[in-house]
């Protein structure tokens, strides 16, 4: 038997007169697991053995028992209940069943290669998916997979080593100041104004909005309070966690903002007289006449209808979250202040979402800087 350090294999000749290595992986989950090599001769055994050591150093050495895609993104869903949103386990549930497990359910989890999710991919776009939708079936197959490398079942995430579609980026419209105050002219008497206020000067997504309480709200001290969600799931709104830890926060609230809310407590409380027992009290901001939360596409609905009032171009209600940010970096808010208010989980983000409006925002920088040297210069 050849003696090895601690850590490094041992080898030894077997009673058949095969050669056998056997290395120590270490632990998982509670076993200490080692690894068989086995080989004609000693020196294949020995090769054999230091490619082994030489993967485990560098990380890229299956460690876990052998299972299908299939067996393997049941248990990954599984292990997702409770760390991720509802509605993005249900999303992820229906990409799995829909899409992975049929085109690569099959493959052996530690022998499937980047080849296979490229050709996976691509017979994707075939088939007419958007690239959108492919991108996002990458993406959920690279986060499965970052678990089984954490898991020790595969030494390597194959998806991340494959290139994305190339996903065109949406071109969505915003607001300007003038097309901001035509439209929050336009819906002054309606009874969801102060929804829309929102929407606009502080850019909460629709979701955030919907399922705003009057807990987290003070308006003394004009102060708003982010902590829940609003979501449909298997045909219920439900309040659920909000998006990342980032969209956890405080906004401080604009005076007319105050005022809208306000007036809006009180037509609330008109409406709860006239309701009587019919007033489902949720505790909820923004609500039905009998006080159930709103359903977003009713919401929606609602926004077009003004927008047509108003005599503006149709949106998406998640348009306004965009007008919010483009009035606020062109009031010359920093990106920073930008991103706390948008509850961006990265300033990256931010910057890259809006990296469309900077050049003439940089533009006014540069003028304004103009402005200031020319008039230093002057008054020299």
């Amino acid at each position: 038997m050849s003696r090895r350090g601690r850590g490094e294999g041992s080898i030894w000749q077997r009673q058949d007169g095969r050669w056998e290595a056997r290395v120590d992986l270490g632990y998982l989950e509670g076993r200490r697991r080692r690894k068989a090599l086995y080989g004609a001769t000693q020196r294949e055994v020995r090769e054999k053995l230091t490619q082994t050591l030489r993967d485990k150093e560098l990380g890229v050495l299956r460690t876990g028992p052998t299972q299908t895609i299939e067996q393997f993104l049941e248990t990954w869903l599984i292990s997702c209940v409770g760390s991720i949103r509802p509605k993005t386990a249900r999303t992820y549930e229906q990409l799995v069943r829909v899409h992975l497990v049929p085109g690569l359910g099959r493959y052996r989890l530690d022998r499937l290669s980047p080849e296979h999710v490229s050709a996976f991919l691509n017979s994707k776009l075939r088939q007419g998916l958007s690239p959108q939708t492919v991108a996002h079936l990458r993406s959920v197959l690279r986060t499965a997979l970052n678990r089984a490398a954490r898991w020790g079942l595969v030494g390597r995430n194959v998806a991340a080593l494959t290139d994305p579609p190339h996903v065109r980026r949406h071109e969505y419209r915003v607001l300007d100041q003038a097309g901001a105050r035509r439209f929050l002219d336009a819906v002054s008497n309606h009874r969801l104004q102060a929804l829309f206020t929102v929407a606009v000067a502080l850019g909460l997504r629709q979701g955030e909005a919907l399922g705003l309480r009057w807990e987290d709200v003070d308006l003394d001290r004009r102060e708003l309070r982010v902590t829940v969600a609003l979501q449909r799931i298997d045909g219920e709104l439900v309040l659920v966690e909000p998006k990342t830890m980032r969209s956890r926060r405080t906004i401080r609230l604009p005076a007319a903002v105050a005022a809208a809310l306000r007036e809006h407590r009180s037509r609330q409380v008109q409406e709860r007289l006239l309701a009587g027992s019919e007033w489902r009290d949720h505790g909820l901001v923004f609500t039905t006449r009998l006080g159930e939360p709103l359903d977003g596409t009713a919401v929606t609905k609602d926004f077009q209808r003004c927008l047509a009032a108003a005599g503006l171009q149709k949106m998406r209600f998640h348009e306004l979250r965009h007008s919010a940010a483009s009035l606020m970096l062109a009031q010359g808010l920093p990106l920073r202040t930008v991103m706390e208010v948008l509850g961006h989980s990265t300033i990256t983000l931010t910057a890259n979402t809006y990296s469309h409006l900077l050049p003439s925002l940089m533009e006014e920088a540069a003028d304004a800087i103009d402005r200031a040297l020319g008039s230093a210069e002057s008054g020299a």
